[in-house]
């Protein structure tokens, strides 16, 4: 089945993680301690994370049509 008329649009924005280097922080931390449960060697670097997570900014959820809303679309090209 060929469409010729279908074109795909790239993502205007691509995700952000805002706490990403925290994260990678603190896995590092963990790593060369060998303790994973410990909360005394790497209790600065998990409070950054926590503090991190905290204050980020919420992202609501974004709206994504259905397949329904798709096939329906693009059914009058697929004749």
């Amino acid at each position: 089945m060929i469409v010729k008329k279908l074109k795909v649009r790239p993502r205007k924005n691509p995700p952000t993680n805002l706490c990403a280097p925290e994260l990678a922080t603190l896995l590092g931390c963990w790593a060369a301690s060998n303790d994973y449960g410990s909360t005394e060697k790497c209790r600065e670097v998990s409070q950054a994370l926590y503090e991190c997570m905290r204050n980020a900014p919420m992202k609501g959820k974004q709206h994504r049509p259905t397949i329904n809303y798709h096939l329906a679309r693009l059914g009058k090209n697929l004749k």
